[in-house]
């Protein structure tokens, strides 16, 4: 069997395990479904394609070792956990500052519909805010330090191939997954574009959001 060859000890299991952490709620997909309302498909796809990329980084190093040098320096976790948990404060309090620009031109015909033209321009690159996301975001770096890693035979002689496939089976997944929250995101937003105090009141819902995975991510203990 394919799955054996390639050094993989329990492909089915890592398949349902994957589909079940990518379904998650998360900062991650959070993220690229109010891009997708705030802005469109294509912004959407750039906010994916960061995540893509952020979490490619992560299986890279997972694979090159460092997901040991993490479980040995726990200190070292606790750094990146505090960088994301600031992170993710600063997009929140930075969604709420588009979402009371919204709010204060909310009866003003002329004023600009989409999220885009509300927000600071620090927030208008959806991939390299998606990148960083997915780099400093420890439900992700616990996937790849964790659960990942435990499918590898370590006895297999090409190990880089098993962490190929198990990365392909990871990015397949959150391809469908966000693919689908994208197009969701594009009812969103039609209903927004017509509606300015529904798209600023989901804008403060969506920061509100984040800054409850900031402030849970920095009192979290494990």
């Amino acid at each position: 069997m394919m799955a054996g060859v390639l050094g993989i000890t329990d492909i089915w299991t890592y398949v349902l395990g994957t589909v079940a952490i990518v379904l998650l709620p998360g900062p991650n997909s959070l993220f690229v479904l109010s891009t997708a309302a705030q802005r469109g498909v294509a912004a959407g796809y750039r906010a994916a394609g960061g995540v893509f990329v952020g979490d490619g980084v992560l299986m890279f190093l997972s694979a090159a070792g460092v997901a040991s040098l993490v479980q040995a320096y726990p200190s070292l976790f606790l750094v990146i956990k505090y960088a994301g948990a600031a992170y993710l404060g600063y997009v929140g309090l930075t969604m709420l500052r588009g979402a009371w620009r919204r709010w204060r031109t909310r009866n003003d015909p002329a004023a600009p519909r989409l999220i885009d033209a509300a927000e600071p321009a620090a927030m208008r690159s959806p991939f390299r805010k998606a990148m960083v996301i997915s780099l400093l975001n420890p439900k992700a770096i616990l996937f790849f330090v964790s659960f990942f890693i435990q499918f590898v035979d370590p006895g297999y002689a090409w190990p880089a191939l098993s962490f190929l496939l198990l990365g392909l089976i990871a990015q397949v997944t959150s391809v469908l997954y966000l693919t689908a929250l994208i197009f969701t995101g594009t009812f969103l937003a039609a209903q927004f574009r017509r509606r300015h105090r529904l798209a600023a009141g989901a804008t403060t819902g969506v920061a509100a959001l984040f800054l409850g995975f900031s402030l849970k991510l920095a009192t979290a203990t494990a």
